[in-house]
């Protein structure tokens, strides 16, 4: 793999499993050092060994975004080990699953507090240390957050989801214009359906089975169906894209 974001300081949220992880791995091979950081240390800390017995640069740092308190230390933990941040991936998310006459406020928030809120608190704390540190200036930051197509496609029983990520993908154009001048590139990402941990006895259900089945390909996607799009948008590639909400979903939207 070409190593387009050698020199680069990548942060994944969410990173202990699943598309955080992924990218996690992506982003090294690229070339880049990365800080994973998610709730459970053990499985960070193992990737970022594993990151590193391959020749790469990692550390782990447990944070859960919904402590926005939290998240600026972690970030400043995490340029202290691998030098300026230029890239700040908002991975981290929960499923918020409830039918709209059932789920409770308290479930709610607790969404909205990961989904919205923890990824608003990191982009503008990766924004602050990116403007601080000289990578915007010289024109490599970047700012990809995760949404989904639950944010401009209706996902029955996912009121709360669907509502933060439909919050993400708005947020991330206000971001975009905000600091266009400076030159932080803010995108996001709605992918489709990959099987993660959230999402892997649902789809091994019978209702789960039929959902994959109306879908115009009838299959899953996979991680690395992501790649190319996430490299676009943290490296050089980025020069000209902020604003923009990129559908990758294999038609599942359709």
């Amino acid at each position: 793999m070409e190593r387009s974001l050698e020199g680069r300081v990548a942060v994944v949220t969410g990173a202990s499993g699943g598309l955080g992880l992924h990218f996690a791995r992506l982003l090294a091979s690229a070339g880049a050092s990365v800080a994973l950081m998610a709730r459970r240390r053990a499985l960070i800390e193992a990737a970022a060994d594993e990151i590193v017995s391959g020749g790469g640069r990692a550390i782990a740092l447990a944070l859960d975004v919904a402590d926005a308190s939290a998240i600026g230390p972690a970030l400043d933990a995490a340029e202290g080990a691998l030098g300026p941040l230029s890239i700040m991936v908002n991975n981290a998310g929960v499923s918020g699953e409830g039918l709209a006459l059932e789920i409770t406020p308290e479930a709610w928030d607790a969404c909205f507090a990961v989904n919205v809120r923890g990824v608003f608190i990191g982009s503008r704390e990766a924004a602050r240390r990116m403007l601080a540190n000289g990578e915007a200036e010289a024109g490599h930051a970047r700012i990809i957050n995760i949404a989904s197509i639950g944010a401009h496609t209706v996902l029955p029983g996912l009121a709360a989801y669907c509502a933060s990520k439909a919050a993400v993908a708005q947020l991330t154009r206000v971001l975009a214009r905000e600091w266009a001048r400076p030159q932080i590139a803010v995108n996001a990402l709605c992918p489709g359906y990959i099987e993660t941990e959230l999402n892997a006895d649902w789809f091994a259900s019978e209702g789960g089975q039929k959902q994959l089945k109306g879908w115009p390909r009838r299959r899953m996607m996979e991680e690395t169906d992501l790649d190319t799009a996430v490299l676009m948008l943290a490296g050089p590639a980025a020069r000209a894209i902020t604003g923009s909400v990129l559908t990758l979903d294999d038609g599942q939207s359709l």
